[in-house]
């Protein structure tokens, strides 16, 4: 979320240009291509020859022209229901890299709305929908490792929520808001874990058959793929039923698919995407930006409408 500049451009008298190379301890100083690679493989995690790729080019001339609309960013005002803290986050997606999402709550839901977007699903699009009143009771370890099993309980929610059924009355999702404003949102106290890194499950006394939202064991299932550290280790955490978007190229056939949403602590959360049998894991951003905080939630849900209107 910040500029770093990479080069300076002097334009001369004599029609010619010379560059500089901001990049590095060294201050300006006339550039090389190794130093070009050297960036692009820290900033952006790929190879030269992998961001001379079609594909890759249109990803970052995409990301470039959403970031460069955003005026004004509103940042969700803090309510006493909220989960945890809203937000900033990145997130990773796969071959598309990290991307830059917004993580708001609007009453029973959790949403994530993405600020960087991809050539699958555009900047402003709902890409997570997290139904806080469908919180998951996680089965056994053993079981988790097995991705049938988790799919037949999400699937079972997901159809019983296409379906409108309401949960009984005496369903323990109603505390889920009740847990929230008691603890003002402070979820990482709760769940006592490192921020740092996943807590080991077995040293926590921690049972699946703890009624939701209490703090569950999860291990990442067999099969799943990761493009993050650590998510082959037992860590605690609350889990809740909810939808991702997938799309063609160019935003096609627009879909919400389910999945099961982790929260980890109150600054790491992931999602498992069912259907593409893949993980995503979301970490705060750090960036402070005190101007950025919305008026009010009309303001802030005002602006969501407008970034979704680029690209519906």
């Amino acid at each position: 979320m910040r500029r770093r500049p990479l080069f300076r451009i002097h334009l001369l008298e004599s029609k010619k240009a010379t560059v500089e190379c901001m990049y590095g301890h060294k201050g300006p100083h006339k550039g090389d291509i190794q130093e070009f690679r050297t960036w692009l493989e820290e900033e952006w995690g790929r190879t030269l020859e992998e961001i001379f790729h079609e594909h890759m080019q249109e990803l970052i001339l995409m990301k470039f022209i959403y970031t460069s609309q955003y005026e004004r960013i509103y940042l969700p005002p803090l309510m006493p229901s909220d989960l945890l803290r809203p937000g900033l986050f990145k997130g990773t997606y796969g071959s598309h890299g990290l991307e830059i999402v917004m993580l708001s709550f609007h009453g029973t839901s959790a949403r994530a709305t993405k600020l960087t977007g991809d050539p699958n699903v555009p900047a402003g699009q709902l890409t997570l929908d997290v139904d806080l009143s469908q919180p998951i009771d996680l089965p056994e370890l053993d079981q988790q490792r097995n991705i049938d099993v988790l799919s037949r309980i999400i699937l079972g929610i997901h159809e019983k929520v296409q379906r409108g059924v309401e949960q009984p009355a005496g369903d323990t999702s109603t505390s889920v808001g009740r847990a929230a404003k008691e603890s003002g949102g402070a979820v990482a106290e709760s769940m006592e874990v490192d921020h740092g890194a996943c807590a080991d499950a077995s040293q926590s006394g921690s049972s699946s058959s703890s009624p939701p939202p209490e703090i569950q064991p999860f291990v990442l299932p067999l099969g799943v793929m990761a493009r993050n550290e650590n998510t082959d280790k037992q860590c605690l955490c609350f889990s809740f039923y909810g939808t991702g978007l997938i799309a063609g190229h160019g935003f096609t056939s627009p879909e919400r698919t389910p999945g099961l949403f982790v929260l980890f602590d109150e600054d790491r959360f992931g999602f498992i995407w069912l259907e593409l049998k893949s993980f995503s894991l979301y970490s705060r951003l750090t960036d402070h930006l005190p101007h950025a905080h919305a008026p009010n939630m009309e303001r802030f849900e005002a602006m969501l409408r407008n970034m979704q209107s680029w690209t519906s």
